[in-house]
């Protein structure tokens, strides 16, 4: 019997203002022998995903906008999934995907390596002053590199928030530079699985900021985790202590970490993610010169879009096929007779 089309639908964002793609490798080459799947793009790149954008799709696969009950409404019939390019998702209402019958789909695993890579990178141009040393040859001020002495990784102390896939990728590339046992902090992780990474498990918050020369945050955003890091925890940083992250914004209180930059409370950080994104105008926090910044896109390489496109779009198929994928949010959604219904043509 001839599968049915599955129609998937890519947010703008994938693509430049003449429909070319901007990366690389997404993913779309795990459908070029699946003849059953009919790919399109959104014709506009609004920051959130309106329901005409969604019109007769199975499966949105969507990079940066948000996804709303908006979104959803009036294609909960024939909508399967939301596949999110990447491992956040904030920015979908899960709660509304989930009452309508609609998966939430995550590239898990694929982001580990890069973002460990990534806040390597950041540590060692934090400790080594890369970028003011990098301004002084470019000003002709050679002879002040005296006053950025730097300092190493040996004998260090990392601190870890959130221990999930990618904490673990960073805890295991460090293995060579010399640094003391990492700890970690984690509500939902079992203590006995430290042990297998050499880590120490910190049960207390306040603990781990207190140890730590490196404080580096690797949780998701969530109710419990927002505003996670406020001025009383950073009070408990050490002074010569750093701050990085490369989660989400809204974990951290920029106003306080931004006082405790100006009044250098701690020597430093590092900021990938904000409260607001996009910013289109300049920060506060680039007139500060202990802080290096990057617009949520530390860790972007042609290797990170490659496995997150491999990931997701392997995931996807799957659904395409009847197979249930790795990655989901919400599998309570599998139980729901409404989304059996309408998975029930693609299920061989």
């Amino acid at each position: 019997m001839k599968k049915p089309k599955f129609n998937i639908g890519l947010s703008a964002d994938f693509y430049d203002e003449n429909g070319i793609t901007l990366y690389e490798d997404i993913g779309l080459g795990i459908f070029e022998k699946s003849r059953h799947i009919t790919i399109s793009k959104f014709a506009q790149n609004k920051k959130e995903i309106t329901s005409d954008q969604l019109s007769g799709l199975n499966v949105a696969y969507i990079l940066s906008p948000s996804v709303t009950s908006d979104s959803i409404k009036e294609n909960e019939k024939q909508l399967l999934a939301i596949s999110r390019f990447g491992v956040g998702y904030d920015n979908v209402d899960v709660q509304t995907c989930t009452a309508n019958a609609v998966l939430v789909l995550i590239s898990e695993g694929a982001v580990n390596r890069s973002v460990a890579e990534a806040t390597i990178t950041w540590m060692l141009a934090l400790t080594h002053h890369v970028f003011d040393k990098d301004r002084l040859v470019r000003t002709g001020m050679w002879n002040d590199r005296n006053q950025f002495m730097g300092s190493e990784l040996r004998e260090k102390t990392l601190g870890v928030i959130g221990f999930g896939g990618i904490g673990k990728a960073l805890v295991n590339l460090l293995n060579g530079f010399g640094m003391k046992k990492a700890i970690v902090f984690d509500p939902n992780l079992n203590p006995e699985i430290c042990a297998k990474y050499g880590v120490i498990y910190e049960e207390h918050l306040e603990e781990l900021l207190i140890k730590s020369d490196f404080v580096s945050i690797h949780c998701p955003l969530n109710k419990e985790t927002h505003g996670l890091i406020s001025s009383q925890q950073l009070k408990l940083m050490k002074p010569t202590a750093y701050l990085l992250n490369l989660s989400r914004g809204g974990i951290v209180d920029e106003e306080a970490l931004h006082d405790a930059l100006l009044n250098h409370k701690i020597s430093g950080a590092a900021i990938d993610c904000f409260e607001s994104e996009p910013i289109t105008s300049p920060h506060r926090f680039g007139k500060l010169d202990n802080v290096i910044l990057a617009p949520h896109s530390i860790a972007w390489t042609n290797e990170l879009f490659r496995d997150i496109g491999k990931t997701a779009c392997s995931g996807i198929l799957d659904l395409s096929l009847g197979k249930r994928p790795k990655g989901v949010v919400n599998p309570e959604v599998f139980e729901n007779p409404k989304f059996n219904a309408k998975w029930a043509k693609f299920v061989a």
